[in-house]
């Protein structure tokens, strides 16, 4: 039976730093670029809040600036036009109720426009060393192919589940493992199995 320990043991070993791969240095930047890269890459992401920040350096700035110019600056990451209302929205909030920070608040950050439980648990996990495990594709994909998951499950199951296999882990770290393990080893197209640590517990392979 596969234990929890082993995973650790092993996400250690071939990612023994792991971190969150969007770029931010405010804490609002963070909230903005993960509500972004929703069914698109960090890589995308990153590419246009490069520019969205250095155009707009503040609340205030992203405040003021027009619907359309946000639309032009995110158009790489898809679906730009709800994504450039939800800044809009978010920015709005931020400034009239939480002084302009993003406070440790589950349930107002998944009242925000655009923000769900994977934004919001990214956030709390970076910005407030909150253990947490955010489901995002690569996450879930993981956690099929090992049987912590099954198929049919939902983000919030899927959540539940590794909550409590890895109980008395570092989630937070465990998370931006899983998300490395998925996004650069178990991929969805051409997984690099030949050499995996975790093969033997792998359905992919069973």
């Amino acid at each position: 039976m596969m234990k929890s320990s082993e995973i650790v043991l092993y996400l250690d070993k071939i990612i023994p730093n792991p971190k969150c791969e969007l770029e931010y240095d405010k804490d609002y930047e963070l909230l903005i670029a993960t509500m972004l890269s929703a069914q698109t890459t960090d890589k995308r992401v990153n590419m246009v809040t490069r520019i969205l920040f250095k155009k707009y350096p503040s609340l205030e700035t992203l405040n003021e600036a027009s619907l359309d110019d946000l639309i032009e600056i995110i158009k790489p990451v898809g679906t730009f036009n709800k994504k450039a209302i939800n800044i809009k929205m978010i920015v709005k909030d931020l400034l009239e109720k939480s002084e302009g920070k993003v406070p440790n608040d589950r349930i107002f950050l998944e009242s925000l426009s655009g923000v769900g439980r994977k934004t919001a648990n990214v956030v709390l996990s970076n910005l407030f060393d909150e253990d947490c495990i955010a489901v995002d594709t690569h996450v879930s994909r993981v956690s099929k192919r090992l049987g912590i998951a099954n198929e049919e499950d939902g983000v919030y199951e899927i959540e539940d589940k590794l909550n409590k296999f890895f109980r008395g882990k570092k989630l937070r770290r465990i998370h931006h493992q899983l998300v490395l393990f998925g996004r650069y080893n178990c991929k969805a197209i051409k997984p690099m199995c030949e050499n995996c640590g975790l093969k033997k517990y792998c359905k992919k392979n069973s």
